[in-house]
């Protein structure tokens, strides 16, 4: 069976480099025959659009056919803020804001519209998260640092729904990615985005019925397992997090961005359309693990004897 996305258009927000989810997912939605647009946080954006423009992406952008992965609109987004208005002076006279017009959700919103027109597009990745003070503990987290955590990373997915969902037809799909700290203690990511993504499967839940009530759409997270990618580095731990996680789960291989891209791609598709509200593990079946694996495990479930056989 062939996952067709063509004549679809795919709005992937949070991209700012090849290497993480983000770029993956939007590439593989092209791949399956989609318009892709992307958005992206203004003070990366310039970095992305520049080395993209000189062919530094090149290689990443090589798609299955030969051809280059295009994108059909960059749109910038400071998810933080429903609407320009919200957004601090100080931010908006920011040499690296000021130029972009606005770039709040409802921002975004109305130039697709503008763009596309009143039914602008089919699905939508929620691929961004952000916590100021993810390397402090929870218990040394700030008022301010907890709530911009679950501003950016949780609500941002609530304004997006909302704000989207109206203009999409019936059957559409909206997705977002989580992580296993939002029911497991992972130390060293803090700053209240543990809760962020707690809030966020919650709220997939919430969203995934009122949504689907209201607007006829399907609301889904992904719980990816962890990765190196840039974003993922301002923990400091990532990557004895991710040795461990590939130590330790069922599949004991190293988890990709393709592996997470062609899931959502699948998730968004009409093949899961009866799929909703779901948080979807792709981390190789580490959430399923209760302890590490210790001496003499692996000899115990891998050795050959006493096999009860049938007939």
């Amino acid at each position: 069976m062939k996952i067709d996305f063509t004549g679809k258009r795919v709005l992937v927000a949070g991209v700012a480099d090849d290497v993480g989810f983000g770029f993956a997912i939007a590439k593989q939605f092209a791949e399956a025959g989609a318009k892709v647009c992307i958005a992206g946080w203004p003070p990366a954006l310039g970095i992305f659009e520049t080395v993209l423009r000189r062919g530094k992406l090149d290689e990443s952008r090589k798609m299955s056919d030969g051809s280059l992965l295009e994108f059909e609109r960059i749109y910038p987004l400071d998810a933080s803020f429903d609407t320009l208005d919200q957004a601090p002076a100080a931010i908006k006279e920011n040499k690296r804001y000021a130029e972009r017009g606005d770039f709040s959700i409802q921002g975004l919103v109305d130039r697709m519209v503008a763009d596309f027109g009143p039914s602008p597009v089919d699905v939508v990745i929620h691929s961004l998260a952000n916590g100021p003070e993810v390397a402090k503990p929870l218990l040394d987290t700030t008022r301010e640092g907890y709530l911009a955590a679950l501003s950016a990373s949780s609500y941002s997915f609530v304004s997006m729904v909302r704000r989207f969902a109206p203009l999409m037809k019936p059957g559409s799909s909206f997705l977002s990615l989580t992580y296993l700290a939002s029911e497991r203690v992972i130390p060293r990511y803090g700053g209240g985005m543990s809760s962020a993504k707690a809030a966020l499967e919650a709220d997939t839940r919430y969203l995934a019925f009122e949504a689907g009530r209201r607007f006829g759409v399907r609301v889904n997270t992904i719980s990816a397992g962890p990765y190196a990618s840039r974003a993922a580095n301002v923990t400091g731990a990532i990557a004895a997090i991710v040795n461990f996680y590939e130590s330790n789960s069922p599949i004991p291989a190293m988890l990709t961005p393709e592996n997470v891209a062609h899931s959502s791609v699948f998730l968004s598709s009409p093949f899961a359309s009866a799929i909703t509200g779901t948080t979807l593990y792709v981390d190789n079946g580490f959430h399923a693990m209760g302890k590490a694996l210790g001496e003499g495990d692996l000899d115990w479930v891998l050795k050959a004897g006493d096999v009860p056989r049938v007939g």
